[in-house]
């Protein structure tokens, strides 16, 4: 039996939205991403009080998909970081950090995700691939709810 190595995939980008960072940060808090994500709906096995503090789990659903995350980190409205686990295929941190900028809020998003299978493999490479695209299509779908002007169009996320 010969095993094919698992990939591990670091990327990194960073957009621009034209809100004051502690409102950019809520656009990227379990159930702020609603505001822009169509699809996004969070389900919280356990209430929490603060859905941002470390510990909090929530599971999402996507074209069949079930993912659970786990916040790790969060600096109230500057950063926050996800442990994500999709069963079977791939699991690894997801992080946003928000600051100033002359525009408005400089977002950068950080994955660190790993595959769990060698047919995992390629699923990561075609997101890494297409990361530039995912983190423009974020910028876009923000920025139409920003100007009041989003249009419904599916937001794809990871």
């Amino acid at each position: 039996m010969s095993l094919v190595p698992c990939r591990r995939v670091r990327l990194t980008g960073s957009f621009t939205i034209a809100l004051p960072t502690e409102q950019a940060f809520v656009m990227f808090t379990p159930t702020g991403e609603r505001i822009w994500a169509h699809g996004w709906d969070p389900i919280f096995p356990s209430p929490s009080a603060d859905e941002t503090e470390p510990g909090t789990v929530f599971r999402t659903v996507h074209a069949d998909q079930e993912s659970t995350w786990t916040v790790v980190r969060c600096e109230a409205g500057r950063s926050i970081v996800y442990a994500v686990a999709i069963p079977a295929k791939r699991c690894g941190l997801v992080g946003v950090a928000c600051e100033p900028s002359e525009e408005g809020t400089r977002v950068t998003v950080t994955y660190d995700l790993t595959a769990l299978n060698g047919e995992s493999n390629a699923e990561l490479d075609v997101f890494a691939a297409n990361y530039e695209p995912f983190l423009s299509d974020w910028e876009r779908s923000i920025a139409a709810v920003i100007e009041g002007k989003n249009n419904g169009r599916p937001h794809s996320f990871g």
